[in-house]
């Protein structure tokens, strides 16, 4: 089954909306500052491309996790870039022991938003295949129209032999009244 336009587009809303909006708290609690509007935007307009190519027909939930770790990767460059006290305060380059709240945070933001999505995903194409059931039983049949037919009928009357009035013939079809 593959999804018409506006469920592509509702799907890649919910998608991009989620994986933003969790990228920028975690990004937030991970020690990072919070991003501005215009970057949460952008982050958002560069998630929803992406998703609206994946969004044609339903996916595994492994495929929902790698497009999250790409995409979070994506917007921890973003959301960091984003900040102007960039090299003090972003816990880039500072080693891993550092950047471990940062990239818990991330993590824990990808798991998250795979786990609701592969559930709605899930959800909706089961939704949708009971709904689709349900309404071919409602679908009306198209019924082809009935034209009158016009036929000719030939009648020929043959005469009986009198030897074989008293006959009983038991194969054929019926003679004609």
């Amino acid at each position: 089954m593959r999804a018409e336009l506006p469920l592509r587009l509702a799907r890649t809303a919910a998608f991009a909306a989620v994986c933003v909006g969790l990228a920028a708290l975690a990004h937030a609690m991970g020690g990072g500052s919070v991003p501005a509007p215009h970057t949460a935007a952008l982050g958002l307009c560069a998630v929803l491309l992406p998703a609206l190519a994946l969004s044609a027909r339903e996916r595994s939930a492994a495929t929902i996790n790698v497009a999250l770790v790409c995409a979070q990767f994506g917007l921890h460059e973003l959301f960091g870039a984003d900040s102007t006290a960039y090299v003090i305060s972003h816990p880039h380059g500072r080693g891993l022991g550092q950047a471990i709240g940062m990239l818990l945070a991330h993590l824990t933001a990808t798991l998250i938003t795979g786990w609701w999505l592969a559930r709605g995903e899930s959800a909706l194409w089961a939704l949708l295949h009971r709904l689709g059931h349900r309404l071919a039983l409602l679908r009306p049949v198209a019924v082809p129209a009935v034209r009158p037919a016009v036929a000719m009928v030939i009648v020929r009357i043959v005469p009986v032999d009198p030897l074989l009035l008293h006959c009983v013939a038991r194969r054929g079809p019926p003679l004609p009244a």
